[in-house]
């Protein structure tokens, strides 16, 4: 496994190669941040891991696509998750009865210009996952993508509560978070995955990029911010896709 990582991150370009190696540096140094200078600098490390996270992503996706293509599919997964982030924070659908803070700015309708982009550095992980186990465009692929996605809420959501970036109006059962939020994340993610209509993309860096996301979860969960329901729960769900990934590779 470590020759496989090896030689998929030497395999890429410099620039993609560059952010990929910030990217993971960054977010280690993210509780050293927090120890050493408190609450703020620990998020501006987590804002700085999302800017370094989606550039990694667009990069490795130009190698594949080319400049336009990738502008047009950031730009409708960043519209798309903006405006299902608004509904959902005004309407409660499809998530639930939500709304974020003022702690993540700048902010444009209620919702953090960030969240926008914590959809564009995942949905392209995802796609290579759907690509990998199911071959190709289609019903399967969409879902696949769909689930995959929604497997990191299971760390995303319970850590972004507990920094106080979002609050639920009712809580529910999965560790303070509403079940039908999955449901959400799911539709949203699978309508986004049919929106865009992806090409073909680079799996095993894209791929790499999701395992990583996941370790990083993980270990930093259960280890530093003592969310271990949470690290055990997403270790599990991002874990399932990992695995199956890795044995088509």
């Amino acid at each position: 496994m470590l020759t496989w990582i090896l030689d998929t991150f030497t395999a890429l370009p410099v620039a993609p190669r560059l952010l990929l190696l910030a990217w993971v540096v960054e977010m280690i140094s993210v509780p050293v941040l927090k120890w050493r200078w408190g609450a703020r600098a620990e998020r501006a490390g987590i804002i700085l891991g999302v800017l370094l996270q989606a550039g990694a992503v667009m990069a490795v996706l130009y190698t594949a696509w080319g400049l336009w293509p990738i502008v047009r599919a950031a730009l409708i997964i960043a519209g798309l998750g903006w405006a299902v982030e608004y509904a959902g924070s005004h309407t409660g659908l499809p998530f639930g009865r939500y709304h974020y803070t003022e702690r993540l700015q700048p902010q444009l309708g209620g919702v953090p210009l960030l969240i926008p982009l914590a959809w564009v550095m995942m949905m392209p992980p995802v796609w290579a996952i759907a690509q990998a186990i199911a071959g190709g465009p289609g019903a399967v692929y969409i879902l696949i993508a769909g689930l995959a996605f929604t497997a990191w809420d299971l760390f995303l959501d319970p850590q972004m509560v507990a920094w106080g970036f979002w609050v639920w109006d009712q809580p529910g059962g999965y560790f303070g978070i509403p079940w039908v939020n999955y449901a959400g994340w799911l539709l949203a993610a699978a309508t986004i995955t049919a929106a865009v209509a992806p090409g073909p993309v680079p799996v095993a860096p894209l791929f790499l990029i999701y395992a990583i996301t996941w370790f990083l979860q993980a270990f930093g969960q259960f280890f530093f911010w003592k969310l271990r329901g949470p690290a055990l729960a997403g270790a599990v769900g991002m874990g399932l896709w990992v695995l199956w990934t890795s044995l088509t590779l």
